[in-house]
């Protein structure tokens, strides 16, 4: 799983749960951070909702569901 990967998820799975379109989630996404597994094991990656509370409580909710299905991905 690539950083790409995983943002286009976040786009997909928010389109499908909350409505809106891509360009706005896409902006209240912002990207997918990648750290090294060396500093980070448990999960190496990160987002920074920005946005209305709802967008930002609908991204963090859909990160936490991600976290655990895809704890560790790669650049790219």
């Amino acid at each position: 799983m690539t950083a790409t990967d995983l943002h286009e998820i976040f786009i997909v799975t928010l389109l499908r749960r909350a409505g809106g379109t891509r360009r706005h989630w896409r902006l209240a996404l912002g990207e997918v951070r990648v750290y090294p597994v060396e500093t980070h094991p448990h999960c190496n990656w990160a987002v920074t909702p920005h946005g209305t509370l709802r967008d930002m409580t609908e991204i963090e909710r859909l990160a936490d569901d991600l976290r655990l299905r895809y704890p560790r991905i790669t650049p790219g």
